[in-house]
């Protein structure tokens, strides 16, 4: 418990940063809707001369960008992508800082055991993304609430909002895995963004094809599709149990690899 403490409290600068940038993009987005709602034609018109790849590279969809749920679903592409590098940052970084920090001795000398490490650090990571996504949806829905004057439909919604943490925890679980195969990982920042950038690039490319459901399974971005959210009020099963799979491959990856291997204090 003490450790799980110890995470959360040096976990929150970071966690109000992040936090402040997915509330930051919404805002900026959400205040352009309602000068685009009062043009909607001339935005369609302008989005139509857009490639069909180009278009569901980017997440649009014609027929509903005009309303509030089709609007933030096309914005929230960008959103989701701020999380995963949140996500991705965390999972390397909460198992690996203590041979950057130089301070794995320390720690390996308490009379607590490996697993005990492990699940500490990743339930602390966990509720920081928990605490992270409640804060956001509380915001998302202040904002959505002053940028429309009619009601819309507060499921979809957090629908739509809850595919951020199923990314986020998918990304957390693939940080931390990947983290455990380094023996001494000097830095967090250019390996996040690697995984994550290119995962996206990834899914992006496959999203003019989104029949191909095998390409589909390459790109954690491309399993909640805020469209089929929009059509169906729910998830596509296949891809939300391939996200929970991934979850607990990550996460019993993390756990056998790490109790296992040479931790360097230096």
């Amino acid at each position: 418990m003490n450790m799980y403490l110890h995470e959360l409290k040096a976990m929150r600068k970071s966690a109000l940063i992040w936090l402040g940038a997915l509330i930051g993009i919404t805002a900026l987005y959400m205040s352009v809707y309602p000068s685009m709602t009062a043009d909607a034609e001339s935005f369609k018109s302008l989005l139509e001369g857009y490639p069909s790849s180009v278009r569901a590279m980017l997440g649009i969809q014609l027929d509903s960008i005009a309303s509030l749920l089709g609007f933030y679903s096309f914005i929230f592409t960008f959103i989701v992508l701020c999380g995963a590098i949140q996500a991705m940052i965390l999972g390397v970084s909460v198992l690996s800082k203590e041979t950057r920090e130089r301070t794995a001795d320390f720690l390996m000398v308490k009379p607590v055991s490996r697993q005990s490490i492990v699940t500490a650090k990743l339930l602390a990571a966990g509720t920081i993304l928990l605490i992270t996504y409640a804060l956001f949806y509380a915001a998302a829905t202040g904002m959505a609430g002053v940028a429309v004057k009619e009601s819309f439909d507060h499921w979809l919604f957090f629908l739509i909002n809850l595919t951020l943490l199923f990314v986020q925890l998918i990304f957390l679980a693939l940080g931390a895995a990947v983290s455990v195969f380094f023996s001494k990982l000097k830095a967090v920042l250019p390996i996040s963004l690697g995984v994550v950038f290119g995962l996206y690039v990834v899914g992006a490319l496959l999203a003019a094809d989104a029949s191909n459901s095998a390409a589909r399974a390459l790109s954690p971005f491309q399993y909640f599709s805020p469209a089929y959210i929009l059509e169906h009020a729910g998830y596509e099963t296949a891809y939300l149990i391939l996200g929970a799979a991934i979850v607990a491959t990550g996460t019993a990856l993390t756990y056998f690899v790490y109790i296992r291997k040479d931790i360097h204090a230096v």
